[in-house]
């Protein structure tokens, strides 16, 4: 973990490329066990940091393919690339009418 002074002290945080690989690995095995509520919450947090931040997801992939089947593997790939894809689609409608809050 990564670790941050705060308040005096180190506390060790998260790093975006480490909860990705924790979302990810956790992945299968929420699909296995039909948890769809799960899966959503979990592809959803995967989709928004893909979105916010530069991320090397073959690199994640191998490294998650000492971990998990190659079944497994093959199913994150897909879901890894549907995620690419819709982050893709959805920039390239933002070039549309941009609303302002301020008034």
């Amino acid at each position: 973990a990564t670790r941050l002074a705060f308040l005096e002290r180190e506390i060790p945080i998260a790093t975006v490329h480490g909860l990705l690989l924790l979302k990810l690995y956790a992945l299968p095995s929420l699909y296995r066990q039909g948890d769809f509520a799960r899966v959503s919450i979990y592809e959803n947090d995967i989709a928004a940091l893909l979105y916010a931040y530069k991320t090397d997801t073959d690199k994640l992939l191998a490294e998650l393919a000492q971990y998990v089947s190659a079944s497994d593997l093959a199913s994150l790939r897909e879901i890894v690339a549907d995620i690419g894809q819709r982050i893709r689609r959805f920039r390239e409608t933002q070039d549309g009418p941009s609303y302002s809050t301020d008034e």
